[in-house]
């Protein structure tokens, strides 16, 4: 969720992940961008294989979709430090630091949205990005594991990793790359299955959030909503959200019993 910045310099495996003269490249924002890229190709694949051809439509909806995720990764960790945004401003290097990948995937929901509704698009496009979305997050948290943040809780296992405190920890990115990229193989494997428009995007959402409401136990991060994290809560909505519509057949059948 957050990079060098809020750490010391010497914290993480490997936060520059290599140099091109005087020039570092950042492991963190090396492998985001990867993620970003290795998505975009991934989605217009898709979208090349259903309509076999790629629209101008679609090249905005991915240009919102990237520019809504960027946009809602970073909003929630500048509300989080605005003290420090504050008190260290006119530096802006911690509004350039941080990221979270929940708030990334709501407002890239939310750019999709705007966007079709400018473009007046009704279908929903959600099955394209799915697949794109799950891969993209497996390559995103290799980064986090190389600068060292978003990392776990304590813990006696022998592949805990000391990230610089002394503190073997539970590698909680490596789970989520590990998760995620078989998620994407899932998804990959499922998708001609998968008729109904927006459907795919909804089973991406139920599993992804899944995943983060549980490993949110035994990440390192504040839990000041009754034993759970803000992302807990989140994703719990988020979950909600993606299964709107069995939810109210449900209670609609429950209802009229």
């Amino acid at each position: 969720m957050i990079d060098e910045h809020f750490h010391p310099k010497n914290w993480g495996i490997r936060p520059i992940l290599f140099s091109i003269g005087n020039i570092e490249i950042p492991a963190y924002s090396f492998f985001v961008l990867l993620g970003l890229v290795v998505g975009a190709i991934v989605y217009f694949k898709e979208v090349n294989r259903k309509k076999k051809t790629i629209s101008e439509n679609s090249i905005y909806i991915a240009l919102c979709a990237m520019g809504g995720g960027i946009l809602g990764s970073k909003i929630p960790i500048w509300i989080y430090n605005y003290k420090i945004i504050i008190a260290l401003f006119p530096d802006i290097t911690p509004i350039l630091s941080g990221r979270t990948i929940v708030g990334g995937i709501i407002g890239g929901m939310i750019g999709v949205r705007l966007i079709k509704h400018y473009l007046k698009i009704k279908n929903r496009r959600g099955n394209f990005f799915a697949p794109a979305a799950a891969l993209g997050i497996s390559i995103g948290r290799i980064g986090c594991f190389f600068r060292g943040c978003c990392y776990g809780i304590e813990t006696t296992l022998p592949w805990g990793v000391d990230f610089g405190d002394g503190i073997q920890r539970h590698p909680t990115q490596i789970y989520e790359t590990i998760f995620a990229f078989l998620l994407f193989l899932y998804l990959t494997k499922i998708k001609k299955k998968i008729k109904k428009p927006g459907r795919l995007f909804d089973i991406f959402l139920t599993i992804y959030f899944s995943y983060r409401f549980i490993s949110e136990f035994i990440r390192d991060i504040n839990k000041t909503f009754y034993g759970l994290s803000i992302f807990q809560i989140i994703s719990l909505i988020v979950i909600i959200y993606a299964n709107r519509g069995p939810i109210a057949n449900y209670l609609n059948k429950m209802f009229n019993m």
